[in-house]
Protein backbone atom coordinates (compact mmCIF):
# COMPACT_ATOMS: atom_id res chain seq x y z
CA UNK A 1 0.00 0.00 0.00
CA UNK A 2 1.03 3.51 -0.91
CA UNK A 3 2.63 4.76 2.41
CA UNK A 4 2.47 8.45 2.48
CA UNK A 5 -0.81 8.57 2.75
CA UNK A 6 -1.48 12.39 4.74
CA UNK A 7 -1.03 13.80 1.34
CA UNK A 8 -3.06 12.00 -0.57
CA UNK A 9 -5.90 12.21 1.73
CA UNK A 10 -6.49 16.16 1.84
CA UNK A 11 -7.92 15.55 -1.05
CA UNK A 12 -10.34 13.01 -0.36
CA UNK A 13 -13.49 12.25 1.78
CA UNK A 14 -14.77 9.78 3.65
CA UNK A 15 -17.66 8.13 1.28
CA UNK A 16 -19.34 5.37 3.81
CA UNK A 17 -22.67 6.21 3.00
CA UNK A 18 -22.44 4.91 -0.69
CA UNK A 19 -18.82 3.01 -0.37
CA UNK A 20 -19.24 0.93 3.43
CA UNK A 21 -21.05 -1.70 4.76
CA UNK A 22 -21.62 -3.42 8.07
CA UNK A 23 -18.83 -4.99 9.08
CA UNK A 24 -20.43 -8.71 9.33
CA UNK A 25 -22.41 -8.65 5.98
CA UNK A 26 -21.96 -10.41 2.98
CA UNK A 27 -20.34 -8.56 0.30
CA UNK A 28 -22.48 -9.57 -2.90
CA UNK A 29 -22.87 -9.40 -6.53
CA UNK A 30 -24.93 -5.89 -7.19
CA UNK A 31 -27.61 -6.92 -9.21
CA UNK A 32 -27.70 -3.20 -11.27
CA UNK A 33 -23.89 -3.17 -12.29
CA UNK A 34 -23.44 -3.04 -15.49
CA UNK A 35 -22.43 -6.53 -17.02
CA UNK A 36 -18.56 -6.62 -18.61
CA UNK A 37 -19.96 -7.53 -21.86
CA UNK A 38 -21.43 -3.91 -22.18
CA UNK A 39 -18.45 -2.20 -20.68
CA UNK A 40 -15.57 -3.93 -22.18
CA UNK A 41 -15.35 -0.90 -25.19
CA UNK A 42 -13.47 0.87 -22.24
CA UNK A 43 -10.48 -1.33 -23.29
CA UNK A 44 -9.82 0.50 -26.84
CA UNK A 45 -9.06 3.61 -25.14
CA UNK A 46 -5.48 5.24 -25.56
CA UNK A 47 -2.56 3.53 -23.96
CA UNK A 48 -4.98 0.67 -22.55
CA UNK A 49 -3.23 -2.77 -22.84
CA UNK A 50 -3.99 -5.07 -24.89
CA UNK A 51 -2.82 -8.29 -22.99
CA UNK A 52 -1.89 -7.38 -19.39
CA UNK A 53 -4.54 -7.14 -16.56
CA UNK A 54 -6.14 -3.67 -16.22
CA UNK A 55 -9.03 -3.17 -14.16
CA UNK A 56 -12.57 -1.96 -16.71
CA UNK A 57 -12.53 1.75 -15.07
CA UNK A 58 -10.88 3.85 -12.44
CA UNK A 59 -8.18 3.53 -10.07
CA UNK A 60 -6.24 0.32 -9.26
CA UNK A 61 -2.67 -0.95 -7.41
CA UNK A 62 -1.72 -3.36 -5.81
CA UNK A 63 -2.93 -7.30 -6.63
CA UNK A 64 -3.79 -9.33 -3.38
CA UNK A 65 -5.54 -12.46 -2.91
CA UNK A 66 -4.05 -13.77 -5.19
CA UNK A 67 -5.64 -17.49 -4.94
CA UNK A 68 -5.88 -20.73 -7.47
CA UNK A 69 -9.06 -22.73 -6.71
CA UNK A 70 -11.62 -25.17 -8.55
CA UNK A 71 -9.72 -24.46 -11.82
CA UNK A 72 -9.73 -20.54 -11.43
CA UNK A 73 -7.06 -18.14 -10.69
CA UNK A 74 -8.37 -15.25 -8.61
CA UNK A 75 -6.97 -12.00 -8.39
CA UNK A 76 -7.80 -9.19 -6.12
CA UNK A 77 -6.82 -6.00 -6.18
CA UNK A 78 -6.55 -2.38 -4.85
CA UNK A 79 -9.61 -0.46 -5.72
CA UNK A 80 -10.77 2.58 -5.71
CA UNK A 81 -14.45 2.13 -7.75
CA UNK A 82 -15.39 6.22 -8.18
CA UNK A 83 -11.73 8.08 -9.39
CA UNK A 84 -8.87 7.60 -11.67
CA UNK A 85 -6.70 8.58 -8.57
CA UNK A 86 -6.08 6.66 -4.93
CA UNK A 87 -8.91 6.83 -2.73
CA UNK A 88 -10.82 4.81 -0.33
CA UNK A 89 -9.45 1.32 -0.95
CA UNK A 90 -11.69 -1.60 -1.86
CA UNK A 91 -10.95 -4.91 -3.28
CA UNK A 92 -11.52 -5.34 -6.93
CA UNK A 93 -12.15 -9.09 -8.32
CA UNK A 94 -11.45 -10.87 -11.23
CA UNK A 95 -11.40 -14.30 -12.38
CA UNK A 96 -9.28 -16.12 -14.95
CA UNK A 97 -8.66 -19.99 -15.96
CA UNK A 98 -5.07 -19.08 -17.55
CA UNK A 99 -3.69 -16.25 -15.93
CA UNK A 100 -3.90 -14.14 -19.17
CA UNK A 101 -7.91 -13.92 -20.30
CA UNK A 102 -9.28 -12.60 -17.30
CA UNK A 103 -13.21 -12.26 -15.78
CA UNK A 104 -14.24 -9.09 -14.06
CA UNK A 105 -16.20 -10.14 -11.08
CA UNK A 106 -18.12 -7.23 -8.87
CA UNK A 107 -16.13 -5.51 -5.82
CA UNK A 108 -15.15 -8.80 -3.19
CA UNK A 109 -14.66 -6.37 -0.13
CA UNK A 110 -15.67 -2.99 0.50
CA UNK A 111 -14.78 -0.25 3.51
CA UNK A 112 -16.84 -1.08 6.43
CA UNK A 113 -16.55 0.96 10.22
CA UNK A 114 -12.86 -0.51 10.55
CA UNK A 115 -11.52 1.09 8.25
CA UNK A 116 -10.80 1.05 4.26
CA UNK A 117 -9.31 -2.60 3.04
CA UNK A 118 -5.85 -2.60 2.33
CA UNK A 119 -3.79 -5.33 0.91
CA UNK A 120 -3.54 -8.09 2.03
CA UNK A 121 -3.98 -12.36 0.87
CA UNK A 122 -5.69 -15.33 0.73
CA UNK A 123 -5.81 -18.77 0.89
CA UNK A 124 -8.05 -21.98 0.72
CA UNK A 125 -8.58 -23.45 4.16
CA UNK A 126 -8.36 -27.42 2.83
CA UNK A 127 -8.16 -28.65 6.25
CA UNK A 128 -11.05 -26.45 7.75
CA UNK A 129 -8.94 -25.55 10.42
CA UNK A 130 -10.76 -21.74 11.03
CA UNK A 131 -14.54 -23.71 11.11
CA UNK A 132 -15.62 -20.90 8.36
CA UNK A 133 -16.30 -23.42 5.70
CA UNK A 134 -16.50 -27.54 6.36
CA UNK A 135 -14.12 -30.50 5.29
CA UNK A 136 -16.40 -31.06 1.88
CA UNK A 137 -16.59 -27.40 1.48
CA UNK A 138 -13.66 -25.43 2.19
CA UNK A 139 -13.49 -21.99 2.89
CA UNK A 140 -11.52 -19.21 0.90
CA UNK A 141 -10.18 -17.24 3.66
CA UNK A 142 -8.71 -13.53 2.73
CA UNK A 143 -6.82 -11.27 5.16
CA UNK A 144 -6.37 -7.85 4.78
CA UNK A 145 -5.31 -4.51 6.45
CA UNK A 146 -8.13 -2.05 7.48
CA UNK A 147 -7.07 1.14 7.55
CA UNK A 148 -8.84 3.69 9.91
CA UNK A 149 -8.68 6.75 8.13
CA UNK A 150 -10.39 8.53 11.23
CA UNK A 151 -7.63 7.15 13.53
CA UNK A 152 -4.75 8.53 11.51
CA UNK A 153 -6.04 11.98 11.19
CA UNK A 154 -6.42 11.77 14.38
CA UNK A 155 -3.10 10.91 15.09
CA UNK A 156 -3.27 7.88 16.57
CA UNK A 157 -0.91 4.97 15.92
CA UNK A 158 -2.59 2.15 16.00
CA UNK A 159 -5.16 2.53 12.92
CA UNK A 160 -4.13 -0.46 10.72
CA UNK A 161 -5.10 -3.56 12.23
CA UNK A 162 -5.92 -7.04 10.37
CA UNK A 163 -9.02 -8.83 9.41
CA UNK A 164 -10.62 -11.53 7.54
CA UNK A 165 -13.36 -12.35 5.75
CA UNK A 166 -14.28 -15.57 4.32
CA UNK A 167 -16.17 -17.34 0.79
CA UNK A 168 -17.76 -20.73 0.59
CA UNK A 169 -18.94 -20.13 -3.04
CA UNK A 170 -15.80 -20.21 -4.33
CA UNK A 171 -14.82 -16.55 -4.06
CA UNK A 172 -18.31 -14.82 -5.35
CA UNK A 173 -19.60 -13.65 -2.48
CA UNK A 174 -17.33 -12.73 0.97
CA UNK A 175 -18.72 -12.40 4.70
CA UNK A 176 -16.47 -10.29 6.55
CA UNK A 177 -15.40 -12.34 10.27
CA UNK A 178 -17.28 -11.12 13.17
CA UNK A 179 -14.28 -11.24 15.35
CA UNK A 180 -12.45 -8.57 13.25
CA UNK A 181 -9.72 -7.42 13.81
CA UNK A 182 -8.26 -11.30 14.38
CA UNK A 183 -4.60 -9.38 14.59
CA UNK A 184 -4.78 -6.06 16.49
CA UNK A 185 -2.20 -2.94 16.54
CA UNK A 186 0.48 -2.89 19.54
CA UNK A 187 0.89 0.86 18.48
CA UNK A 188 2.69 1.12 15.51
CA UNK A 189 2.20 3.50 12.12
CA UNK A 190 2.56 1.25 9.49
CA UNK A 191 1.21 -2.09 10.63
CA UNK A 192 0.44 -3.78 6.75
CA UNK A 193 -0.38 -6.08 4.35
CA UNK A 194 -0.38 -9.73 5.54
CA UNK A 195 0.56 -12.56 3.50
CA UNK A 196 -0.39 -16.36 4.46
CA UNK A 197 0.62 -19.32 4.34
CA UNK A 198 0.82 -22.39 4.98
CA UNK A 199 3.67 -24.43 6.62
CA UNK A 200 3.92 -27.90 6.67
CA UNK A 201 6.70 -29.33 8.79
CA UNK A 202 5.18 -27.04 12.29
CA UNK A 203 1.31 -27.51 11.15
CA UNK A 204 0.12 -23.84 11.29
CA UNK A 205 -0.51 -20.93 9.55
CA UNK A 206 2.51 -18.20 8.89
CA UNK A 207 1.42 -14.52 7.90
CA UNK A 208 4.26 -12.02 7.51
CA UNK A 209 3.39 -9.15 7.99
CA UNK A 210 5.07 -5.64 7.16
CA UNK A 211 6.12 -3.05 10.32
CA UNK A 212 7.30 0.09 9.71
CA UNK A 213 11.48 -0.80 8.61
CA UNK A 214 11.02 -4.37 8.99
CA UNK A 215 8.67 -7.86 8.66
CA UNK A 216 7.41 -9.80 11.51
CA UNK A 217 6.11 -13.42 11.57
CA UNK A 218 3.18 -14.75 13.21
CA UNK A 219 1.74 -18.22 13.67
CA UNK A 220 -1.81 -19.93 14.10
CA UNK A 221 -3.77 -22.95 14.28
CA UNK A 222 -6.77 -21.37 13.19
CA UNK A 223 -6.36 -18.34 10.71
CA UNK A 224 -8.76 -16.22 13.86
CA UNK A 225 -5.87 -16.87 16.58
CA UNK A 226 -2.18 -15.42 16.06
CA UNK A 227 1.20 -15.53 18.62
CA UNK A 228 4.14 -13.66 17.08
CA UNK A 229 6.96 -15.86 15.93
CA UNK A 230 9.82 -13.58 15.04
CA UNK A 231 11.09 -10.22 13.11
CA UNK A 232 13.40 -9.64 10.53
CA UNK A 233 14.91 -6.99 8.41
CA UNK A 234 15.71 -3.91 10.80
CA UNK A 235 19.47 -4.34 9.18
CA UNK A 236 19.03 -5.77 6.21
CA UNK A 237 18.29 -5.01 2.53
CA UNK A 238 17.34 -1.60 1.04
CA UNK A 239 15.79 1.13 3.60
CA UNK A 240 15.16 4.25 1.67
CA UNK A 241 11.03 3.66 2.22
CA UNK A 242 8.75 2.25 4.14
CA UNK A 243 8.40 -2.23 3.75
CA UNK A 244 5.29 -3.08 2.58
CA UNK A 245 3.92 -5.90 0.37
CA UNK A 246 5.77 -8.93 2.03
CA UNK A 247 6.15 -12.81 0.79
CA UNK A 248 7.61 -15.71 2.09
CA UNK A 249 7.72 -18.89 -0.19
CA UNK A 250 10.06 -22.16 -0.63
CA UNK A 251 12.03 -22.59 -4.22
CA UNK A 252 14.87 -25.63 -4.91
CA UNK A 253 17.84 -24.68 -6.40
CA UNK A 254 19.66 -27.74 -7.25
CA UNK A 255 18.17 -30.17 -5.04
CA UNK A 256 18.55 -27.82 -2.26
CA UNK A 257 15.43 -25.48 -0.15
CA UNK A 258 16.07 -22.20 0.26
CA UNK A 259 13.12 -19.92 1.19
CA UNK A 260 12.20 -16.57 -0.60
CA UNK A 261 11.16 -13.50 0.78
CA UNK A 262 9.82 -10.64 -0.97
CA UNK A 263 9.45 -7.08 0.10
CA UNK A 264 8.57 -4.12 -1.44
CA UNK A 265 10.02 -0.49 -0.74
CA UNK A 266 8.59 2.90 -1.79
CA UNK A 267 11.02 4.91 -2.02
CA UNK A 268 14.43 3.21 -2.23
CA UNK A 269 14.06 1.60 -5.69
CA UNK A 270 17.56 1.24 -7.63
CA UNK A 271 16.07 3.58 -10.25
CA UNK A 272 14.33 5.73 -7.37
CA UNK A 273 10.76 5.08 -5.97
CA UNK A 274 9.35 2.24 -5.64
CA UNK A 275 10.58 -1.17 -6.52
CA UNK A 276 10.45 -5.18 -4.99
CA UNK A 277 13.70 -6.35 -3.63
CA UNK A 278 14.06 -10.13 -2.06
CA UNK A 279 16.19 -11.82 0.55
CA UNK A 280 17.15 -15.72 -0.28
CA UNK A 281 17.97 -17.74 3.42
CA UNK A 282 16.26 -20.59 5.54
CA UNK A 283 13.26 -20.65 7.72
CA UNK A 284 11.98 -22.97 10.69
CA UNK A 285 8.32 -22.55 11.09
CA UNK A 286 9.66 -19.49 13.14
CA UNK A 287 12.52 -17.70 12.08
CA UNK A 288 14.40 -16.44 8.57
CA UNK A 289 17.94 -16.17 8.42
CA UNK A 290 19.32 -14.84 5.06
CA UNK A 291 22.26 -16.19 3.18
CA UNK A 292 23.77 -13.24 3.01
CA UNK A 293 25.12 -10.33 4.92
CA UNK A 294 22.63 -7.15 5.79
CA UNK A 295 24.11 -4.93 3.28
CA UNK A 296 23.28 -6.61 -0.18
CA UNK A 297 19.81 -5.84 -1.77
CA UNK A 298 18.77 -7.94 -4.38
CA UNK A 299 15.58 -6.74 -6.67
CA UNK A 300 13.56 -8.48 -8.50
CA UNK A 301 12.84 -6.25 -11.41
CA UNK A 302 15.40 -3.25 -12.33
CA UNK A 303 12.56 -1.29 -13.99
CA UNK A 304 10.87 1.54 -12.43
CA UNK A 305 7.50 -0.19 -12.71
CA UNK A 306 7.00 -3.23 -11.11
CA UNK A 307 6.02 -2.58 -7.35
CA UNK A 308 3.96 -4.76 -4.62
CA UNK A 309 4.17 -7.83 -6.55
CA UNK A 310 3.43 -11.13 -4.95
CA UNK A 311 2.75 -14.56 -5.70
CA UNK A 312 -0.42 -17.19 -5.61
CA UNK A 313 -1.41 -19.44 -3.11
CA UNK A 314 -2.93 -22.72 -3.13
CA UNK A 315 -1.28 -23.72 -6.65
CA UNK A 316 -1.84 -27.55 -7.45
CA UNK A 317 0.96 -29.90 -6.72
CA UNK A 318 0.67 -31.49 -10.40
CA UNK A 319 1.72 -27.56 -11.65
CA UNK A 320 4.51 -26.91 -8.47
CA UNK A 321 5.41 -23.56 -10.29
CA UNK A 322 5.69 -20.53 -8.30
CA UNK A 323 3.98 -17.58 -10.47
CA UNK A 324 4.40 -13.68 -9.47
CA UNK A 325 2.76 -10.96 -10.88
CA UNK A 326 3.06 -7.18 -9.75
CA UNK A 327 1.68 -3.70 -10.20
CA UNK A 328 2.90 -2.13 -13.17
CA UNK A 329 3.69 1.25 -11.96
CA UNK A 330 5.45 3.57 -9.75
CA UNK A 331 4.32 5.87 -6.56
CA UNK A 332 6.61 9.14 -7.98
CA UNK A 333 3.82 9.15 -10.89
CA UNK A 334 0.84 6.78 -10.22
CA UNK A 335 -1.75 9.10 -9.14
CA UNK A 336 -0.96 11.37 -12.53
CA UNK A 337 0.14 9.23 -15.21
CA UNK A 338 -1.87 10.34 -18.87
CA UNK A 339 -4.93 7.83 -18.85
CA UNK A 340 -8.61 8.59 -19.28
CA UNK A 341 -11.12 6.38 -17.55
CA UNK A 342 -8.81 3.73 -16.35
CA UNK A 343 -5.67 4.29 -14.19
CA UNK A 344 -2.93 1.13 -13.94
CA UNK A 345 -2.53 -2.62 -15.02
CA UNK A 346 0.02 -5.33 -13.91
CA UNK A 347 2.64 -6.92 -15.03
CA UNK A 348 2.19 -9.94 -16.99
CA UNK A 349 2.27 -13.31 -15.00
CA UNK A 350 6.37 -14.62 -14.31
CA UNK A 351 7.84 -17.93 -13.11
CA UNK A 352 10.45 -17.42 -10.18
CA UNK A 353 12.54 -20.48 -9.73
CA UNK A 354 16.43 -20.05 -8.26
CA UNK A 355 19.60 -20.41 -10.14
CA UNK A 356 23.62 -20.59 -8.58
CA UNK A 357 25.61 -17.26 -10.35
CA UNK A 358 28.73 -16.57 -9.43
CA UNK A 359 27.69 -14.45 -6.95
CA UNK A 360 25.31 -16.77 -5.46
CA UNK A 361 22.21 -17.86 -5.38
CA UNK A 362 19.43 -15.42 -7.19
CA UNK A 363 16.33 -14.87 -8.14
CA UNK A 364 15.16 -15.73 -12.37
CA UNK A 365 11.97 -14.69 -13.66
CA UNK A 366 10.54 -16.13 -16.88
CA UNK A 367 7.39 -15.36 -18.79
CA UNK A 368 4.35 -17.83 -17.95
CA UNK A 369 3.91 -20.51 -20.68
CA UNK A 370 -0.10 -19.48 -20.90
CA UNK A 371 1.21 -16.59 -22.92
CA UNK A 372 1.30 -19.24 -26.01
CA UNK A 373 -2.77 -18.49 -25.91
CA UNK A 374 -2.11 -15.26 -27.14
CA UNK A 375 0.64 -15.71 -29.78
CA UNK A 376 -0.40 -15.05 -33.31
CA UNK A 377 1.62 -14.48 -36.37
CA UNK A 378 5.32 -14.77 -36.34
CA UNK A 379 8.05 -13.62 -38.78
CA UNK A 380 11.88 -15.05 -38.33
CA UNK A 381 14.39 -11.76 -38.79
CA UNK A 382 17.69 -13.10 -40.47
CA UNK A 383 20.60 -13.22 -38.65
CA UNK A 384 23.25 -10.24 -40.00
CA UNK A 385 25.85 -7.95 -38.89
CA UNK A 386 24.73 -5.44 -37.15
CA UNK A 387 26.39 -1.85 -37.77
CA UNK A 388 24.48 1.48 -37.39
CA UNK A 389 20.71 0.86 -37.75
CA UNK A 390 19.27 -1.88 -39.21
CA UNK A 391 15.56 -1.79 -40.01
CA UNK A 392 13.29 -4.39 -38.55
CA UNK A 393 9.83 -3.09 -39.41
CA UNK A 394 10.04 -4.02 -43.17
CA UNK A 395 9.81 -7.98 -42.22
CA UNK A 396 7.31 -7.67 -39.56
CA UNK A 397 3.43 -7.36 -41.24
CA UNK A 398 1.93 -6.75 -37.50
CA UNK A 399 1.81 -3.89 -35.19
CA UNK A 400 5.08 -4.11 -33.30
CA UNK A 401 3.09 -1.96 -30.82
CA UNK A 402 1.92 -5.67 -28.74
CA UNK A 403 4.09 -7.55 -29.92
CA UNK A 404 6.84 -10.51 -28.25
CA UNK A 405 10.46 -10.34 -29.98
CA UNK A 406 13.48 -12.57 -28.62
CA UNK A 407 17.58 -11.77 -29.93
CA UNK A 408 19.86 -13.82 -30.01
CA UNK A 409 23.00 -12.14 -30.43
CA UNK A 410 26.91 -12.47 -29.93
CA UNK A 411 29.99 -10.63 -30.12
CA UNK A 412 28.30 -8.24 -27.86
CA UNK A 413 31.65 -6.63 -26.64
CA UNK A 414 32.59 -4.91 -30.17
CA UNK A 415 29.73 -2.31 -29.87
CA UNK A 416 29.78 -0.25 -27.12
CA UNK A 417 26.01 0.05 -27.06
CA UNK A 418 23.21 -1.45 -29.41
CA UNK A 419 19.51 -2.07 -28.56
CA UNK A 420 16.51 -1.78 -30.31
CA UNK A 421 14.64 1.54 -30.78
CA UNK A 422 10.63 1.41 -31.06
CA UNK A 423 9.24 4.80 -32.39
CA UNK A 424 6.18 6.59 -33.76
CA UNK A 425 5.85 9.25 -36.76
CA UNK A 426 5.66 12.32 -34.60
CA UNK A 427 9.19 11.16 -33.75
CA UNK A 428 8.94 9.71 -30.23
CA UNK A 429 10.78 6.60 -29.32
CA UNK A 430 12.16 4.47 -26.93
CA UNK A 431 15.48 2.53 -26.40
CA UNK A 432 16.01 -0.64 -24.91
CA UNK A 433 19.52 -1.60 -24.90
CA UNK A 434 23.41 -2.46 -23.37
CA UNK A 435 25.83 -0.90 -22.67
CA UNK A 436 29.26 -2.76 -22.75
CA UNK A 437 31.42 0.06 -21.16
CA UNK A 438 29.35 -0.09 -17.91
CA UNK A 439 27.80 -3.50 -18.04
CA UNK A 440 24.48 -1.99 -18.22
CA UNK A 441 21.38 -3.02 -19.33
CA UNK A 442 19.15 0.21 -20.11
CA UNK A 443 15.60 1.67 -20.83
CA UNK A 444 15.69 5.02 -22.18
CA UNK A 445 12.44 7.16 -21.82
CA UNK A 446 13.52 9.92 -22.47
CA UNK A 447 12.46 10.93 -25.80
CA UNK A 448 9.23 8.13 -25.44
CA UNK A 449 6.03 10.56 -25.27
CA UNK A 450 4.07 12.93 -22.85
CA UNK A 451 6.52 13.77 -19.81
CA UNK A 452 4.83 16.79 -18.54
CA UNK A 453 2.95 15.08 -15.70
CA UNK A 454 6.01 13.97 -13.58
CA UNK A 455 9.28 15.66 -13.68
CA UNK A 456 10.59 11.98 -12.30
CA UNK A 457 9.40 10.13 -15.84
CA UNK A 458 11.74 11.25 -18.77
CA UNK A 459 14.85 9.52 -18.01
CA UNK A 460 16.69 6.57 -18.53
CA UNK A 461 17.20 3.36 -16.38
CA UNK A 462 19.52 0.95 -15.86
CA UNK A 463 20.63 -2.41 -14.31
CA UNK A 464 23.74 -4.20 -14.48
CA UNK A 465 24.47 -7.22 -16.27
CA UNK A 466 24.68 -10.03 -14.31
CA UNK A 467 26.78 -13.00 -16.74
CA UNK A 468 29.95 -11.86 -18.55
CA UNK A 469 29.14 -14.50 -21.64
CA UNK A 470 29.79 -13.31 -25.23
CA UNK A 471 26.27 -14.25 -25.92
CA UNK A 472 22.83 -12.62 -24.97
CA UNK A 473 19.49 -12.84 -25.51
CA UNK A 474 16.73 -10.36 -25.11
CA UNK A 475 13.34 -11.16 -24.79
CA UNK A 476 10.90 -8.01 -24.91
CA UNK A 477 6.89 -7.97 -24.56
CA UNK A 478 5.79 -4.46 -25.86
CA UNK A 479 1.85 -3.66 -25.02
CA UNK A 480 0.55 -0.24 -26.05
CA UNK A 481 2.17 1.85 -23.36
CA UNK A 482 4.59 -0.52 -21.46
CA UNK A 483 7.75 -2.83 -22.26
CA UNK A 484 8.95 -6.20 -20.42
CA UNK A 485 12.39 -6.79 -20.74
CA UNK A 486 13.68 -10.25 -19.79
CA UNK A 487 17.65 -10.37 -20.45
CA UNK A 488 20.04 -13.26 -20.52
CA UNK A 489 17.04 -15.85 -19.84
CA UNK A 490 16.25 -13.81 -16.79
CA UNK A 491 18.57 -13.28 -14.94
CA UNK A 492 17.80 -9.48 -15.43
CA UNK A 493 14.40 -8.34 -15.47
CA UNK A 494 13.47 -4.25 -16.26
CA UNK A 495 9.79 -3.31 -16.56
CA UNK A 496 9.16 0.33 -17.59
CA UNK A 497 5.46 2.34 -18.95
CA UNK A 498 5.73 5.18 -21.68
CA UNK A 499 3.15 6.63 -23.09
CA UNK A 500 4.09 7.92 -26.94
CA UNK A 501 0.89 10.56 -28.59
CA UNK A 502 0.14 7.23 -31.23
CA UNK A 503 1.07 4.17 -31.05
CA UNK A 504 4.71 2.86 -31.97
CA UNK A 505 4.74 1.74 -35.26
CA UNK A 506 8.31 0.98 -36.06
CA UNK A 507 11.48 -0.66 -35.25
CA UNK A 508 15.21 -0.95 -35.53
CA UNK A 509 17.86 -2.57 -34.03
CA UNK A 510 21.29 -0.09 -33.82
CA UNK A 511 25.17 -0.92 -32.52
CA UNK A 512 27.08 2.33 -32.16
CA UNK A 513 30.88 2.43 -31.87
CA UNK A 514 31.55 -0.89 -33.60
CA UNK A 515 29.06 -4.17 -34.19
CA UNK A 516 27.38 -6.77 -32.98
CA UNK A 517 26.16 -9.92 -34.63
CA UNK A 518 22.72 -10.78 -34.43
CA UNK A 519 22.69 -14.32 -34.97
CA UNK A 520 18.43 -14.87 -35.22
CA UNK A 521 15.63 -13.51 -34.16
CA UNK A 522 12.23 -13.78 -33.71
CA UNK A 523 8.98 -11.27 -33.85
CA UNK A 524 5.53 -12.28 -32.73
CA UNK A 525 1.96 -10.93 -32.81
CA UNK A 526 0.54 -10.50 -29.39
CA UNK A 527 -2.99 -10.55 -29.78
CA UNK A 528 -5.71 -8.60 -27.24
CA UNK A 529 -7.50 -10.37 -24.43
CA UNK A 530 -10.69 -8.65 -25.16
CA UNK A 531 -10.55 -8.92 -28.54
CA UNK A 532 -13.67 -11.38 -28.20
CA UNK A 533 -15.46 -9.53 -26.12
CA UNK A 534 -14.90 -6.60 -27.98
CA UNK A 535 -16.45 -7.74 -31.31
CA UNK A 536 -19.42 -9.40 -29.22
CA UNK A 537 -20.20 -6.00 -27.85
CA UNK A 538 -19.99 -3.88 -30.82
Amino acid sequence: MKNCLQLLFLSFVWVACSESQDNTNTTQADSTETPFTQVNTQFQETHRPQYHFSPPSKWMNDPNGMVFYKGEYHLFYQHYPDSTVWGPMHWGHAVSKDMIHWEHLPIALYPDSLGYIFSGSAVVDVNNTSGLGTKDNPAMVAIYTYHLMEGEKAGRNDYQTQGIAYSTDNGRTWEKYKGNPVLKNPGIRDFRDPKLSWHEESKQWVLILAVDDHVELYGSKNLTSWSKLSEFGKTYGGHGGVWECPDLFPLEVDGQKKWVMLLSINPGGPNKGSATQYFIGDFDGKTFKSDYSPKTTLWVDEGADNYAGVTWANMPQSDGRRIFLGWMSNWLYANTVPTDNWRSANTIPRELSLKKLPEGIRLISQPVKELASIRGESANISGRAVKGEVDLKAGIPFDIATSELVLELDSISQSKDFGIELSNTQGQKLLIGYEATSKNFYIDRSQSGKKDFSKEFAVKHTAPRKSSAQTMKLHLFFDVASVELFADNGEVVMTDIFFPDSNYSQVKMYAKDGAVKLVSGKATQLKSIWGEKLASAQ
